[in-house]
């Protein structure tokens, strides 16, 4: 039997004191797992109707147990046990948890960077099944990585249907377009969103190909489910969505700290559900993950921050501070915390459903590969191997009608941005760059939080887009973003399209930092002309200064 627990102190205890008996009053949690759509008011009402199906997916599910297990089968005999996933979102980052949980290997290939997706497709190609997971069937991103594949595979003389798989809704073009190709497909359900569809085909398929028992992570989530169905004061669902979105005044920087719970990865997964189901018409919940214990975030109080500490099972420390405990077994903690999200979006009055500033970010990414050849607007200077240039704003000061020191440096620019963090600010760094060879980027995030004392995200592009890329333009307006770009070592075409995917992720990262801009919010640009020297010269400058 799987078990959850959730312990709270402090402002989250608040919370649950405050909200928990009107949730049950109100019958929430029956409701929830009965798809009533209209618990969150009568906008969301129709997309809600249309996305609530994950309430049931512990059962719904169990039919793909059987083909998944027929599947890994018949590619074993072919000696196919290399999985690579191609997919965004939730499509990606649910099996990237529920396989690093089972210690089962998965690439995950959800970038648009040329090098990362050679090394991806270089990668032991004559043993590699490719699982295709998209739900529209249009996500750009999946499809050029598809295309990719499906060129390496006929110039390796190797038929791609045979190393094909597509995970997609029925109907969709991308599974018109499969069946038409002779390729495997597995259809998911279609009344849930990505980021809810971990217990779908989305997260099953990539996940049980690999190796994973995915019928005892069903097995997890059903256990909870009537738990987390009932109208009790404590129903886990219900005191974690309060202490998400009830604290007052709200507390909407969530630090998810890993303290010993054995799930790998699982702060990831729950950053692109929560930040991407909260953060739009002005509020939200940013989630802050955490690299350990030693965190700078948790080594200050601040009113705006709340403390998520994931533990094991069988944990029963209480909780200190503001901050709330949570435990239980990957496939619970899976519904636990998609019930709890929609929680939160009713506490907080928002569609849990949507992602408008997600499409807003494509859309301007599509405009700008429509333009072509785009030449990049004029770098307000250079330093060294790093072209600089500010938008969102007249904050960066250049000498002309500034009274401030014109800047001249990275070091300078990374200073004035740095410098709009308000008192419930948060710092933003989102990277277009090469997540495994330049993984020591990341290493920035809790220097900057330490620099500034304000909670500090990093994303990789564009695989952030679909989560704390939506809380960033549609959330509170208190961010200050630093982008960082680079040209490709290598350019790598996109086999049938007129564009590669350097001008890719080059539109993706322009398009997001000209919607952020258009929302007013501050965007530091540092584009490295030279990889190696630029990013030496931008970690330093990240890393560096006590300024408080």
């Amino acid at each position: 039997m799987s078990s959850l627990s959730v312990s709270a102190s402090g402002a989250a205890a608040d919370a649950i004191e405050q909200h928990v008996p009107d949730l049950v009053r109100d019958a929430v949690a029956s409701r929830l797992f009965a798809q009533d759509a209209g618990l969150w008011g009568p906008e969301a009402e129709p997309e809600a109707g249309e996305r609530l199906s994950w309430v049931g997916l512990a059962r719904s599910s169990r039919p793909l147990v059987g083909e998944i297990a027929a599947l890994r089968d018949a590619l074993a005999q072919q000696g196919l046990d290399h999985v690579v996933l191609c997919g965004m979102g939730g499509s990606s980052l649910a099996p990237e948890v529920i396989c690093a949980t089972a210690g089962r290997p998965l690439v995950v290939l959800d970038s648009s960077d040329p090098d990362y997706v050679r090394r991806a497709i270089s990668d032991d190609l004559e043993h590699t099944v490719v699982v295709v997971s998209s739900k529209s069937g249009s996500t750009v991103e999946t499809d050029s990585q598809r295309r990719a594949y499906e060129q390496a595979f006929t110039d390796a003389g190797i038929d791609p249907a045979e190393r094909i798989v597509v995970v997609t809704d029925p109907g969709s073009p991308l599974d018109q377009e499969a069946r038409a190709k002779g390729y495997r497909v597995v259809n998911a359900d279609p009344d849930v969103g990505g980021r809810y569809s971990a217990l779908t085909a989305f997260g099953l398929v990539p996940s049980g190909l690999a190796g994973v028992d995915v019928a005892a992570l069903l097995d997890e989530a059903e256990s909870v489910a009537d738990l987390l169905a009932a109208d009790d004061d404590a129903n886990p669902a219900l005191r974690l969505g309060a202490a998400m979105g009830g604290t007052t005044p709200l507390r909407d920087k969530l630090v998810l700290v890993e303290d010993g719970s054995g799930i790998h990865g699982f702060a990831d997964w729950a950053e692109q559900l929560i930040a991407e189901s909260t953060g739009k018409d002005g509020t939200g919940v940013l989630p802050v993950v955490v690299e350990s214990d030693d965190a700078p975030e948790l080594a200050w109080a601040a009113p705006d921050v709340l403390v998520a500490r994931l533990v094991a099972t069988d944990d029963d420390t209480r909780p200190e501070g503001d901050a709330v405990r949570i435990g239980g077994t990957l496939g619970a903690q899976l519904l636990l915390w998609e019930a709890a999200t929609a929680v939160a979006g009713r506490l907080l009055g928002i569609n849990p459903f949507d992602q408008p500033d997600v499409e807003s970010a494509k859309q301007a990414a599509r405009g700008l590969l429509e333009q072509g050849a785009r030449e990049a607007s004029p770098a307000a200077y250079v330093d060294g191997a790093v072209e600089v240039r500010s938008l969102g704003g007249d904050w960066l000061p250049t000498g002309s009608g500034s009274s401030a020191p014109a800047a001249r440096t990275v070091s300078d620019a990374v200073e004035a941005l740095l410098g709009q963090v308000g008192e419930r600010g948060y710092v933003a760094v989102m990277a277009y760059l090469d997540r495994l060879g330049d993984a020591e980027l990341a290493d920035c995030r809790s220097a900057l939080a330490a620099r500034t004392q304000r909670p500090t995200t990093f994303g990789w592009g564009p695989r952030f887009l679909h989560s704390t890329g939506q809380f960033h333009k549609g959330g509170p307006a208190v961010g200050v973003y630093v982008q960082i770009t680079s040209a490709p070592r290598e350019d790598l075409a996109v086999p049938g399209r007129d564009f590669t995917f350097g001008q890719f992720i080059a539109a993706q990262a322009g398009g997001d930092a000209q919607v952020l801009a258009d929302h007013g919010r501050p965007v530091l640009q540092l584009h490295l002309t030279d990889h190696d020297a630029g990013l030496a010269q931008v970690l330093a400058a990240l890393r560096s200064g006590d300024h408080g």
